[in-house]
């Protein structure tokens, strides 16, 4: 374990599931050495698990610039930026206001970029499935649901999700 006192204490803090404080320790020896890579990665993984994205990405990027080298910063970058995406593109899909073809599209956009950079993350292939039906490309929503399901076969509400894609399917072939 570090010996550094302000990282012990915000250990002791996540063991504790006091993840605020965590990050206030991590935060104050970030203070006393700007420069450790190795805290900027912890203080953004905590800041993640906290619901804090942005700041997660800012501490996320400081770690990358400071050690380009170390993969598992590389990989965590990609990981917050690809939920970044993933909420951008839930936004403009919650908005009634906006929600048009072209808002569908740009989440599509947001959406498969995000799956791109982190090919692990259900949620962004379901939600890329949702918006491909919205938009009746529905081979595609069932093409982005198989992916998924491959990665986590055991998900039953994935297959629940395949069956009312399913559904769809057959009610737009029907209609059309």
């Amino acid at each position: 374990m570090n010996n550094n006192p302000y990282i012990q204490n915000a250990y002791r803090c996540i063991l504790q599931n006091d993840f605020e404080e965590a990050i206030r320790w991590f935060e104050q020896a970030l203070q006393a050495n700007p420069g450790d890579a190795e805290v900027h990665y912890r203080c953004s993984i905590t800041y993640g698990r906290s619901g804090y994205l942005e700041q997660a990405v800012l501490h996320a990027e400081k770690a990358s610039a400071l050690q380009p080298d170390q993969p598992a910063y590389v990989l965590h970058l990609q990981h917050l930026q690809a939920r970044t995406l993933v909420q951008g593109a839930r936004k403009l899909l919650e908005q009634p206001e906006q929600y048009t073809s072209t808002a569908l599209y740009q989440a599509v956009q947001q959406l498969k970029q995000a799956v791109s950079l982190d090919p692990l993350d259900p949620e962004a292939y379901v939600w890329l499935a949702m918006v491909y039906s919205e938009l009746n490309e529905h081979a595609l929503a069932m093409a982005a649901l198989k992916d998924v399901i491959g990665l986590y076969p055991q998900e039953s509400s994935l297959q629940q999700l395949m069956e009312e894609l399913k559904k769809r399917l057959k009610l737009y072939m029907h209609d059309s």
